[in-house]
């Protein structure tokens, strides 16, 4: 019982040291630079990049996904701007194509209509096969971008050293329930703690699916191994925005994040769906940090700090709990010293974040923890264990009836459309 006692005590010790430093360099790696842009040339003395926006969609609901592709349609992009829109098979072919239909209008709109599912990655890489412009923009389907997300992530891409940039994702639909409103604080510690801090070293190890621009040519070198990718033997089919960023990393490229490109994209609002959402997540960041630690012998000191906070926290917090667990149900004594370091160090955390965020919304963070503690530790042991698992686990049922999200633009049929295997613009 004493071994039981003294391993909570020291895990918990452990991980408290090791995430108040990790942390801490987070935070001040995380400060915006003051100072010139990448660039001192001036951006009309150079011709604009032209951007292709691919927006791969499956069984996406008519009225989001019109909301995404008004979004992108208002866009202040100066150069030329395609979009190639890519249903994935999706039970609910009728709706999209009177989505389709609206969009035919715009020339700068194509859609690609896949015969069957076969998943977002080869969805993006059949878009990536017909498109050319310089830099390719991927966005979800369930997500809208700000009028001037596009400049600001070609204006970051002038740095050919640069070969993927993401954007600030935010959640679309935080309003709606407890959960949204912790998981867009969630979205918001990710990047602007996480992502920036990485940024500052020109190694972002994830830039997001919901919005995230890779540079064509170094697309172009990488999309077989992107496509091929295998685990166990396997085909991976999930993980494409992580595995694709690790990838760009290995190629010698830096991957950024711009803070002022606000993305909204709608999240889980009940704890099954999210749940899910984070096995799936869970899977994919093990898979590829292993991909990534050959990286880390060429990159700041502090990105390999980065990858062991990530990893060997959550290892030793687990520890500590299921020691201390273990020590009360066997001796009925509460482990005090364990409570006490977590909800100090969680109260700490959110004070901190709502006086650098300037938001007092964070204090309310606090519900995070034992959400992590009872459900994401338990389920980010059983991803571990499941590595070799590639169900999508989310998207099962296409939407019968049309149902509005966002400020979708009006859907309107314009005479009828005939279903085929591919069709652009037009």
């Amino acid at each position: 019982m004493y071994l039981l006692d003294t391993t909570s005590t020291a895990a918990i010790s452990i991980y408290a040291l090791l995430l108040t430093a990790y942390r801490s360099m987070q935070v001040l790696h995380a400060r915006p630079i003051d100072g010139p842009a990448v660039s001192a040339e001036p951006v009309e003395t150079r011709p604009l990049p032209a951007v292709d926006v691919i927006v791969p969609s499956f069984n996406e609901d008519p009225g989001i996904l019109s909301a995404c592709l008004a979004s992108i349609a208002d866009q202040d992009y100066p150069g030329e701007l395609r979009v190639y829109v890519v249903d994935d098979g999706s039970r609910n072919r009728e709706a999209i194509l009177r989505v389709r239909a609206f969009y035919s209008r715009d020339p700068r709109f194509s859609f690609i209509l896949l015969p069957e599912n076969v998943g977002k990655r080869k969805a993006q890489i059949a878009a990536i096969g017909q498109s050319s412009g310089d830099l390719v923009l991927n966005v979800d389907s369930d997500s809208t971008i700000a009028f001037d997300v596009v400049s600001k992530l070609a204006s970051k891409m002038r740095d050919p050293e640069v070969g993927a940039v993401m954007g600030q994702l935010t959640a679309s639909n935080s309003g709606d329930t407890w959960l949204t409103k912790l998981i867009d604080m969630e979205y918001w510690l990710a990047c602007n703690e996480e992502r920036a801090a990485q940024s500052r070293f020109g190694a972002v190890m994830c830039c997001c699916g919901p919005c995230a621009m890779y540079r064509r040519s170094a697309l172009a070198s990488l999309l077989d191994q992107y496509e091929t990718q295998l685990f166990r033997g396997k085909l991976s089919d999930f993980g494409e925005d992580r595995h694709l960023t690790i990838l760009m990393l290995k190629a010698g490229f830096r991957t950024e994040y711009v803070p002022n490109a606000i993305v909204a994209t709608v999240v889980p609002d009940t704890l099954k769906s999210y749940l899910r959402q984070q096995l799936r997540w869970a899977r994919s960041t093990f898979r590829d940090t292993f991909l990534a630690l050959p990286l880390l012998r060429g990159l700041n000191p502090f990105l390999t700090f980065d990858v062991v906070g990530q990893n060997i926290g959550p290892l030793l917090l687990a520890l500590s709990v299921v020691t201390g667990l273990a020590h009360f149900i066997t001796t009925a004594t509460v482990p005090w010293w364990t409570i006490l370091i977590i909800a100090s160090m969680t109260i700490i955390r959110c004070s901190v974040v709502a006086l650098h965020a300037r938001q007092l919304r964070f204090l309310g963070f606090v519900l995070h923890t034992p959400i992590n503690l009872f459900l994401l530790l338990p389920l980010k042991a059983y991803a571990l264990c499941t590595l070799s698992n590639s169900d999508w686990l989310s998207r099962y049922a296409a939407p019968e009836v049309p149902v509005s999200g966002g400020k979708p633009t009006p859907i309107q049929a314009s005479g009828r459309v005939t279903p085929d295997c591919t069709c652009s613009g037009e």
